[in-house]
């Protein structure tokens, strides 16, 4: 019995003294979002899933095939024109998303312009992110009026910018977004200074990237008009119906397959060494 009592005592005694410590509290985890929805939040299409962009795929990629195959008679031709109509909805969710890139980047440092001229006439920080629904860049003026709703709404100034943060879905608005957190948790006086280095380093940015983009896309251009010259004398076969019956052996089946393999891995290999490195969003 005095053993036990003397257990019970000392872990008592620890309890207490283990209560005596705060226990950070973790800030709870986003669930991460998968890469398509991410793609499609980056070219702002906010009503679509990524399931529904590969149904999507799959419906159109079913639709072409069909429509070669009743032209052709040939199925190998049909599935290399299903497999390029499959692909097609994913290109035109990517090329909308690099157009909606560059112009958000073109934007951001009058955003910042904005923020600053705010700050400096005595707007809180939620004031000076709501007014930009009514005074910043057109294009953005809905996510900030929407940033404004969740804010009135709820009163949580954190969840609201959260929110904003994935409506944006843009390294740079990540960065600005982490950087008024910040200033919001620990405070500071040097906001405005901060802002404005922040507005000429991102137009410095613009600038540069804008040109390099301008002495690549001839290049870009070329390439993909040789990858894609082959694929268009076949389809002006295709209106020859004695042309297609090669295609329907096996020899033929295996050359376009390969021209298929061809295309494919060349055009990827030219975007690879032609694309310019993307600003990835580390702060999510």
């Amino acid at each position: 019995m005095p053993p036990l009592l003397g257990i019970l005592c000392g872990l008592g005694l620890f309890l207490i003294w283990w209560s005596t410590w705060d226990q950070p509290t973790a800030r709870p985890r986003k669930k991460k979002r998968r890469r398509l929805d991410q793609l499609l939040l980056s070219a702002g299409i906010e009503k679509v899933t990524g399931s529904a962009l590969l149904l999507t795929c799959g419906g159109v990629g079913c639709a072409v095939m069909a429509v070669f195959f009743l032209i052709t008679r040939a199925p190998v031709v049909a599935l290399c024109f299903g497999l390029f109509g499959s692909w097609t909805p994913l290109a035109i969710v990517r090329r909308r998303a690099r157009k909606r890139r560059a112009a958000l980047r073109l934007l951001w440092p009058d955003v910042v312009d904005h923020l600053r001229s705010a700050i400096r006439a005595g707007l809180a920080l939620p004031e000076a992110l709501i007014q930009l629904g009514s005074k910043g860049p057109e294009e953005l003026r809905p996510l900030f009026l929407d940033f404004g709703a969740d804010y009135r709404s709820g009163g949580h100034f954190e969840t609201a910018l959260d929110r904003l943060k994935d409506r944006l879905a843009d390294p740079v608005a990540d960065r600005i977004i982490e950087a008024l957190r910040m200033t919001r948790e620990v405070g500071g006086s040097d906001l405005g200074r901060m802002l404005g280095t922040l507005s000429d380093f991102l137009r410095d940015n613009s600038r540069t990237r804008s040109e390099l983009e301008a002495r690549q896309s001839w290049t870009v251009n070329a390439a993909r008009l040789a990858v894609a010259a082959p694929w268009i004398v076949l389809v002006l076969m295709a209106s020859r119906p004695e042309a297609m019956p090669a295609y329907n052996s096996t020899v033929g089946a295996m050359v376009l397959l390969a021209g298929l393999l061809v295309s494919v891995c060349c055009y990827s290999l030219m975007l690879r060494i032609g694309a310019l490195p993307d600003d990835e969003r580390v702060l999510r």
